[in-house]
């Protein structure tokens, strides 16, 4: 069986953006154009979306989805650069430093760390790898390779709100999730699995959520 602690990243384990990094490093690496156009491109649903005249989920997935169009081309090493340059730089830096202690509290305890996250695969991994635990286990967004370059497109479908509740439900399978970590809405049915749900810093409708469960509340800076 065993034990397992499931976290989101974004917000929930860093304050950060990883589109932010990404736009940073594209910058930094003589693609600035390239973002710009994507940018702008989405500047105006990115408004709706804020203000709630559109899904802000479904945007984000879309976001997510254009957004890796700007990494077609890129071999497996250059993606791994990117992903330990927007750790780095962005996500890192402005880590949550309670909530990481907590994770390293359960592994201590003998658990599994479960990063289940919409990031992009070389992201995801690379934060694993800063964390510095030997039992951590990633589900990310794959990026689609082929013939040793990125596609643009993903390998599989991004992992959030139920999707990514069942993912950690079938990698954990007959081990128990001791504790969850989240920070958004999308968060909460992966919350709800756990022996003790924890919401990071949520957004109002995730803090309504866990009020009304009786969740765990953690204001991580």
């Amino acid at each position: 069986m065993g034990c397992f602690v499931a976290t989101d990243l974004e917000g929930t384990l860093s304050a950060g953006e990883a589109w932010r990094g990404i736009a940073h490093y594209l910058r930094a690496h003589g693609r600035a154009r390239a973002f710009q156009f994507f940018f702008a491109a989405h500047f105006v649903p990115a408004l709706l979306a804020r203000v709630g005249i559109l899904d802000k989920q479904s945007f984000r997935n879309r976001w997510l989805a254009d957004q890796a169009k700007l990494l077609r081309g890129f071999a497996e090493n250059e993606l791994n650069a990117l992903g330990e340059w927007v750790v780095e730089n962005e996500l890192w830096t402005q880590r949550r430093a309670a909530v990481i202690a907590e994770l390293a509290q359960h592994h201590a305890a003998g658990c599994t760390i479960v990063m289940a996250s919409a990031a992009y695969e070389p992201i995801a991994n690379a934060f694993a790898r800063k964390l510095n635990l030997e039992r951590v286990r990633v589900l990310s967004t794959p990026l689609e390779m082929v013939n040793g370059r990125a596609t643009g497109n993903f390998a599989d479908a991004i992992g959030v709100d139920t999707r990514k509740a069942e993912r950690v439900r079938v990698l954990i399978g007959d081990g128990e999730l001791v504790a969850a970590y989240g920070d958004t809405a999308p968060d909460a049915p992966m919350l709800a699995l756990s022996q003790e749900p924890v919401a990071v810093a949520p957004d109002a409708a995730l803090e309504k959520i866990a009020r009304a469960k009786h969740w765990r509340i953690l204001r991580a800076a």
